[in-house]
């Protein structure tokens, strides 16, 4: 069989109902190729389907990081873009949160570093840290969010006859995050309990070089008094900060 009859037999003339004649190629035995330009349609209506479903699916587990990581439902939007530095010191405040960021993991230098958001209520300093949060969450890292009232209770509620949980395990969820942020830092009633329990978390993680994000309503050199001085010692390094947050509440303004 010469090479023309080959082509005869491999492709013939075929029509389509939509877009008419076309040449099929001969695929199989008795299987003929369909309209190249309904094929495409095809393919093309698949590839938007499948883009679909990845999105749906990219949106599901997204809402179930943001599900876990305990940031309250009103600060799920606090992105660090969102952040309005008016002024020379929150855009100060801001470079910090892009650069940690941005700067998260990469090294040593940056593996364990934390950071101390002071100052008073309203003026920005859950929304930049939930922002760092939210940008971190969005490049795969865990985070969890946390006041520290609710750390301490979960750990007291291990010493219950019937819990599930030891205390070792409540601990651990605490320090296993790559971030963690602790809000509401020294409104607890200051017990050398409490005290206890907060050193063993960040003391934890401190040794593995997981990062801490604190935040308090005081001034630095009461939060110095609440937390201890091994504490904070431990957040200055790997280049740990103290970010003080010194104008007025925009609550108030508003």
């Amino acid at each position: 069989m010469n090479a023309i009859d080959r082509l005869h037999i491999e492709s013939r003339q075929a029509s389509c109902e939509v877009h008419g004649e076309y040449q099929s190629r001969n695929l199989f035995g008795i299987i003929w190729s369909h309209c190249p330009t309904c094929e495409t349609i095809r393919r093309e209506k698949e590839q938007a389907e499948q883009a679909e479903r990845d999105r749906i699916e990219k949106l599901r587990r997204w809402e179930s990081k943001l599900g876990h990581s305990g940031i309250p439902d009103r600060f799920k939007t606090r992105t660090l873009e969102t952040y309005v530095a008016d002024t020379a010191q929150k855009k100060r405040a801001l470079d910090f949160a892009l650069i940690y960021a941005l700067d998260f993991g990469w090294g040593k230098q940056t593996q364990g570093r934390s950071a101390l958001f002071v100052g008073k209520p309203g003026t920005g300093k859950t929304h930049l840290a939930v922002g760092i949060g939210l940008s971190l969450m969005a490049n795969g890292y865990s985070v969890l969010f946390f006041t520290v009232m609710r750390a301490i209770r979960r750990v007291k509620d291990t010493w219950s006859r019937d819990s599930k949980e030891s205390e070792s395990q409540a601990i651990a969820a605490l320090v296993e995050p790559d971030l963690l942020i602790l809000d509401e830092v020294g409104i607890q009633f200051g017990s050398e309990t409490e005290k206890l329990i907060l050193f063993d978390i960040l003391n934890e993680r401190y040794e593995k070089r997981r990062a801490c994000i604190l935040l308090s309503n005081l001034s630095i050199e009461e939060v110095s008094a609440f937390l201890g001085e091994r504490v904070i010692d431990r957040l200055r390094e790997d280049g740990g900060e103290v970010i003080p947050f010194t104008w007025e509440s925009h609550r108030s303004k508003a």
